[in-house]
């Protein structure tokens, strides 16, 4: 069963209040925290974690660019090799990015052109898919105060192999969650370290994705909204 953990009270907004509690169970399970900029470049967004020029994962991730050749980040996994580079982070690690990130998109009830995004991974050696399951498992358990039925399926994603997508059964249905796998040798190459000797998981979760299950809300723009009626709900 989950472990029960209790969180400081207080009026803060939803998705502080979901990624405030994330981070808290990830801590106790060894995870460090940390932060990344907004803004960074084009090789730590893409090129280091494998997202070439002509990848078709840029179409997918319709991104932002500044006057001088930088982009706004369209995940937290741009935070992946810089860690070990030029924060100097030494494995084994586990390491968690929490931020917002943003996406050139439209937006409708399930997609806005910015939200908050939970990146994780750990580099040890002799890590495998189990260490990654169990830890899904426990994290989202926690989360969602339950024990968390599970399916796993094959899934590209650049940066990992193999990956996989990760669906939970919630109140009777089945729902896609999150991307995972094992991180890429090529990606532990461009964190200087030795593919041979040092492997690692990663995943990447939707902050208001979990927030928006747990609470039953169906429209991701009332979340940044501003509007009281509905920040006072909770």
């Amino acid at each position: 069963m989950p472990r029960n953990h209790k969180f400081p009270k207080g009026r803060l907004h939803p998705l502080t209040q979901t990624l405030s509690r994330a981070i808290y169970i990830l801590a106790d399970m060894g995870f460090e925290t940390i932060e990344g900029p907004e803004v960074t470049s084009e090789w730590n967004n893409f090129d280091s974690v494998l997202v070439g020029k002509n990848h078709p994962a840029r179409d997918t991730q319709d991104t932002f660019w500044t006057t001088d050749g930088r982009v706004l980040r369209t995940h937290t996994s741009a935070m992946q090799v810089p860690a070990m580079t030029e924060l100097g982070k030494k494995p084994p690690v586990r390491i968690i990015v929490p931020g917002r990130i943003y996406r050139n998109e439209a937006t409708d009830a399930t997609h806005e052109a910015t939200f908050y995004q939970l990146e994780g991974f750990a580099i040890d050696k002799n890590i495998n898919m189990g260490h990654l399951v169990w830890t899904l498992k426990t994290f989202l358990g926690s989360m969602l105060k339950t024990d968390i039925e599970m399916k796993f399926y094959p899934h590209h994603f650049p940066y990992v192999e193999p990956g996989m997508e990760v669906m939970i059964k919630w109140r009777g249905k089945w729902l896609e969650l999150l991307g995972s796998g094992l991180i890429h040798p090529n990606v532990i190459k461009n964190m200087k370290l030795d593919p041979v000797v040092w492997h690692g998981f990663a995943f990447g979760v939707g902050i208001d994705r979990l927030m928006m299950l747990e609470r039953g809300i169906d429209d991701i723009r009332l979340t940044y909204s501003g509007d009281l009626r509905f920040l006072k709900q909770f």
